[in-house]
């Protein structure tokens, strides 16, 4: 028997809650266009979906470490590392000289190199450590946030190039924002991998049962350290997207988005067990999220209350699962 075929009777547990997603986002895009017409102006519509991308892709590499049956509590530190280290790296690079694609690519590359030692060492502690995920990424989250708080000494870092604002930041193209198109890449290439590709499969075979998966000659400790590197380039993704946004380079940027990326996850009907999870699911669940908080603040409800009814969604969605798993299992 294949390593693929042990784990083909494994399904999603929260069926009812991932398959109302649709019906979820409509109806509260509809209750909220009715209370405030606003919501249907095309800045505010573009204003939701840059949002709703920029958590596709944080969630995005957060669902592929859930799959591998871990968390990266990570994710909001390397936002903000990358932040400050590309914002140096394009500052000091404009200060020699250079302009234009050069200096964005080279100052987005030297910006993700922080991003990607993260991801390796949550990777390789997890995988060859055998550390637990939850110990291992919030010790990283640490050294993540302190490096970036050090090298801004408490003070955003200003005087980035206009080419990388312009493009990366406040780019539009048939007046869609750039960074919709970012994450629709990020999200095309992860609907591939797990889809279209057999090594795709594997992770959901390592989450599934990650002993199983090791007797059928699958290389579980690759596939769990990758996991966790795509989930730190991809919150280096968000990072470069979210200082080109807000223009400067931050220690406290993404403060809230390892919460976030966790709840989009959830939601999105990724097992808290691993070994499932599907890429379109998060983009259901980012943009629901995101039309949620909108319709909070068309409805001035203070900010403080939005992280309550984010809480209650999530509660909801981690009984829906723990209900379907129940089921599952007096079904077996």
């Amino acid at each position: 028997m294949t390593s693929l075929a042990l784990f083909r009777g494994r399904t999603a547990v929260p069926l009812g809650l991932v398959a109302g997603l649709p019906l979820m986002l409509v109806a509260a895009c509809v209750l909220t266009a009715l209370y405030e017409p606003r919501f249907l102006r095309a800045a505010n519509l573009m204003n939701v979906l840059r949002n709703a991308s920029f958590l596709s892709v944080i969630s995005a590499g957060q669902m592929m470490v859930m799959i591998v049956g871990g968390f990266d509590i990570s994710v909001g530190a390397v936002v903000a590392l990358t932040s400050v280290g590309t914002a140096t790296a394009l500052v000091f690079l404009a200060g020699w000289g250079l302009s234009g694609i050069g200096l964005l690519v080279l100052g987005c590359l030297a910006g993700l190199v922080p991003a990607l030692l993260v991801g390796l060492c949550n990777g390789l502690l997890v995988s060859v450590g055998r550390i637990s995920p939850f110990m291992v990424t919030i010790g990283t989250m640490s050294i993540a946030s302190g490096l970036a708080a050090h090298f801004t000494g408490g003070s955003p870092i200003y005087g980035l190039p206009p080419f990388f604002l312009e493009t990366l930041g406040n780019g539009r193209l048939a007046g869609v924002p750039g960074v919709v198109f970012f994450a629709a890449a990020v999200v095309l290439a992860l609907w591939y991998l797990q889809c279209q590709s057999r090594g795709g499969r594997y992770f959901n075979a390592v989450g599934g049962n990650e002993k199983a998966a090791r007797q059928t000659g699958i290389d579980t400790r690759t596939y769990i350290c990758a996991a966790y590197v795509i989930s730190a380039l991809l919150a280096g993704l968000t990072g470069i997207l979210l200082t080109a946004r807000v223009g400067s380079g931050e220690a406290t940027l993404g403060a809230n988005l390892m919460l976030q990326s966790i709840s989009v996850a959830v939601i999105a009907g990724v097992s808290l067990k691993g070994g499932v999870g599907k890429v379109q699911n998060i983009v259901l669940s980012s943009l629901f999220l995101s039309v949620l908080s909108n319709a909070m603040s068309l409805a001035r409800i203070d900010s403080k209350y939005h992280v309550i009814v984010f809480g209650v969604v999530v509660l909801i969605a981690v009984w829906a699962e723990a209900r379907g798993t129940r089921a599952e299992g007096s079904d077996a």
